[in-house]
């Protein structure tokens, strides 16, 4: 392998960046193909990175509480009695078998189904099925603390997005998302009353690599004009305009990456086919305005995409969120919601969920067509020379701006795969060290 000199095993501290090249515009196929890789993947990034699990509408009440997933850990996201959230890993300390099986619901406590264990909401162990018997026992476990179920090394929120992460030696979630508060705000903060989940959540499989998807979302505006041509032409019985990428930007940093173009500010919003939506997002314009500034006014319901490295896609404006769940090297679990301002009026709110229903859920008619594109790029690279042929991602190199109005790195021009190179240079980082110091721009 190009990643290694020898033929051991990947490794932390191996050179990574051979399998992007120096200035990331090549990547190996390898990285989206490779078991060792793939598991790799799941200790250096999944653990180690802030990983995103519900929406605090999700988990109003104590005892309320979701499913989700940390990398291929199954965990219970858990509102305490103190308004706090705790997140469980979803396996029982006896002999590992999952504990919760719902996939949401109200609780007072846990219990497994193999041997009547018992666990506070908290995952703290309550005792067991004939506990006289096991209290009879002498060499039954004393410090009952270490019987409690595995739980994230720490858990925070940032404006109703709940993340958690197992690496307790890890920067703080203010500092990984970094000057991406400034973006998130423009979806999470452009109304006084937050934000919300639907209820309910779209889950499906696609056979394909976690980086597919992701790198796709990290701004991929190429694809959108040929990919998608024929969804405008059944919802507005007319092509989408070609873009001049004049004020088309590419923004990243540490591996989060967000795409924009201000010529369309309504661009996503729009593509759900709903008037309702327009009109109220035309009649707040200016209270966002005010309250955000016209940039971020601006870029809310643009054509864009957002990446939360690892993971986490955001559609601005269509307000869809989605986690690309891994599944081994070659298939991923998408979870799906829509996200909808508080105060919207229910007429609203509705013609968001129809809409994005029709647009990107599971059966909508942009995401049937990377669905598709995303199942066939992993399966034409399996074979024996096809995995040998390197990936091109030059596109755009040297087009990087000062802008003093937009933070973090920015590249401009529609035709510009700049995000997708710094998502692999970041992902080729976290690969490569050991720990957090050795992370650059930690």
């Amino acid at each position: 392998m190009a990643i290694l000199e020898t033929d051991n095993r990947p490794q932390a501290g191996a050179n990574f960046t051979a399998l992007i090249g120096e200035e990331s515009q090549w990547t190996d196929r390898r990285i989206f193909l490779d078991e060792e890789i793939y598991q790799l993947e799941l200790d250096q990034i999944f653990r180690r990175c802030w990983l995103f699990v519900a929406h605090e509408s999700q988990i109003p009440e104590p005892g309320d509480f979701v499913s989700s997933y940390m990398g291929e850990d199954s965990v219970l996201i858990v509102r305490q009695a103190d308004q706090s959230i705790v997140v469980l890993i979803n396996t029982c300390p006896h002999r590992g078998n999952r504990v919760c099986h719902a996939e949401s619901g109200k609780v007072r406590s846990f219990i497994c189904n193999y041997h009547g264990w018992s666990f506070g909401r908290d995952g703290k162990f309550l005792g067991a099925h004939q506990q006289d018997a096991y209290d009879a026992s002498r060499d039954f476990c004393q410090d009952r603390g270490q019987l409690n179920m595995p739980s994230a090394a720490r858990v925070d929120s940032y404006k109703g997005l709940v993340f958690a992460i197992f690496d307790p030696d890890a920067p703080s979630l203010q500092d990984y998302l970094g000057d991406f508060c400034w973006y998130l705000d423009a979806l999470l903060d452009n109304d006084e009353g937050g934000t919300e989940f639907f209820p309910g959540c779209y889950k499906y499989l696609v056979e394909t690599n976690w980086k597919t998807p992701v790198e796709n979302t990290s701004g991929d505006a190429l694809h959108a004009g040929w990919t998608h041509a024929s969804g405008p032409e059944a919802l507005f019985g007319r092509a989408v305009a070609p873009d001049k990428g004049e004020h088309s930007y590419h923004v990243n940093q540490n591996g989060h990456c967000w795409q924009f173009n201000l010529d369309y500010p309504l661009g996503n919003a729009a593509a759900l086919g709903e008037k309702r939506v327009l009109n109220y997002l035309r009649e707040r314009n200016d209270q966002v305005v005010e309250r955000l500034g016209e940039v971020r006014a601006k870029i809310m319901n643009a054509i864009s995409c957002i990446l939360i490295f690892p993971n986490l896609g955001i559609l601005p404006g269509s307000m869809n969120f989605r986690v690309y769940h891994p599944r081994g090297p070659n298939k991923i679990e998408v979870h799906s919601w829509g996200l909808v301002n508080q105060n919207a009026p229910p007429d609203v709110k509705e013609a968001y969920r129809k809409g994005g229903m029709i647009t990107f859920g599971p059966a909508g008619i942009f995401e049937l067509d990377d669905g598709e594109n995303w199942e066939f790029v992993n399966r034409a690279s399996r074979g024996q020379q096809a995995r040998r042929a390197p990936l091109y991602l030059g596109v755009g190199l040297g087009s990087e701006i000062e802008d003093a109005n937009i933070p973090g790195h920015v590249s401009q021009g529609q035709m510009n795969e700049a995000n997708q190179r710094s998502f692999f240079r970041h992902w080729a980082d976290m690969m490569a060290a050991e720990d957090w110091t050795q992370v650059p721009g930690k």
